[in-house]
């Protein structure tokens, strides 16, 4: 099935999906990554961003928040890096982009898990790949969403398994 047609929601198990093997409206939950003061610290150090907010207790606090706040890109690397440790294992040849928005801050000590569904698919040129948009509801462990958006995955077709 190609397009936006929407099928009856299932969640997914454990297992390995191929492009199509998915249907839209598929979805399933990711585990959990927790937030710490010396991640928000290594990954300033690695993207070169070391606005205060993300370095400086005290600064963070004197802008009314309660700890450091962890850079929404690295909140979004945490949680494709959930999606591909998941126990839902999908048959991705790359990534083709991402459309976040960034709804909350996420502070040292918060932990981060999310919610994938298929939104869409869509055939390629190439009869071995698809493209599925996967919608990401990133919450922290209040349940609060502080991050929403899609990732355009390429993926393998199940007539590509006898070539791997």
């Amino acid at each position: 099935m190609d397009g936006k047609t929407q099928s009856p929601a299932r969640r997914l198990s454990e297992g390995f999906y191929f492009f199509d093997d998915l249907e839209i409206g598929d979805s399933y939950e990711t585990g959990a990554a927790e937030v710490t003061a010396e991640i928000i610290r290594r990954f300033a150090a690695l993207s070169g961003d070391s606005y205060a907010l993300h370095l400086d207790d005290e600064f963070a606090r004197e802008m009314g928040f309660p700890a450091l706040i962890a850079h929404g890109i690295l909140i979004m690397a945490l949680a494709d890096g959930l999606k591909y440790n998941s126990p839902v294992r999908l048959d991705a040849i790359a990534s083709l982009g991402w459309d976040i928005k960034f709804t909350q801050p996420v502070f040292a000590g918060d932990r981060v898990s999310a919610t994938v569904t298929v939104e869409g698919k869509r055939a390629t040129g190439r009869p071995d790949r698809g493209i599925a948009t996967l919608a990401f509801d990133t919450r922290n462990q209040r349940g609060e969403t502080v991050q929403r958006g899609i990732n355009r995955l390429m993926m393998r077709r199940q007539a590509s398994r006898e070539t791997r």
